[in-house]
């Protein structure tokens, strides 16, 4: 499958994977930083704020 053919959460999936590696950020930081950010997201959505 094609970047440009896959879905939208892959894409930024790839984005992010980029952004954290371009930036030498270490796995461990970068897990924590991700459960930090699912939280976030899991308590936007509880609210109604899913776009």
């Amino acid at each position: 499958m094609s970047l440009e053919n896959a879905p939208a959460e892959i894409k930024l999936a790839v984005d992010l994977i980029a952004l954290l590696e371009t930036n030498q950020i270490a796995p461990a930081l970068a897990l924590a930083a991700l459960a930090i950010v699912v939280e976030d997201y899991q308590h936007k959505l509880a609210q109604g704020q899913s776009q």
